[in-house]
């Protein structure tokens, strides 16, 4: 599995994700919003953390150990193997590759149509 084959899984099937890897993705989209913030203001971090979009659970935190990347491989490689029939690859029909959503009727890597 690649990383944009990861993407795909977590983007567009995350209702297969389990309650801490939900809120582990929150936390580390949160994380990533706050540090592209060039002011680091602690009363952003309280909000966050009042919404629940930041977390302290150590549950959660553990899963994001290794950073987000190694985090969306392991999560999409579970899904596939928790739930294969329900996880639908969209892959092009001309090169093989995978289209931008499960939706898609159009390749962006080849420009393959099947509409």
């Amino acid at each position: 599995m690649n990383h944009e084959m990861a993407s795909y899984i977590i983007n567009f099937f995350s209702n297969l994700l389990n309650t801490n890897e939900k809120l582990a993705l929150k936390h580390a989209r949160s994380t990533y919003k706050l540090e592209d913030s060039k002011e680091s203001d602690p009363k952003l971090v309280e909000i966050y953390r009042k919404f629940g979009w930041l977390s302290s659970e150590e549950s959660v935190l553990e899963l994001l150990k290794n950073g987000y990347v190694e985090f969306e491989m392991l999560v999409a490689k579970r899904i596939l193997e928790t739930y294969p029939e329900k996880v639908f690859l969209n892959n092009c029909e001309q090169c093989g590759k995978l289209a931008r959503t499960p939706f898609a009727k159009q390749c962006r890597h080849c420009g393959y149509d099947w509409h």
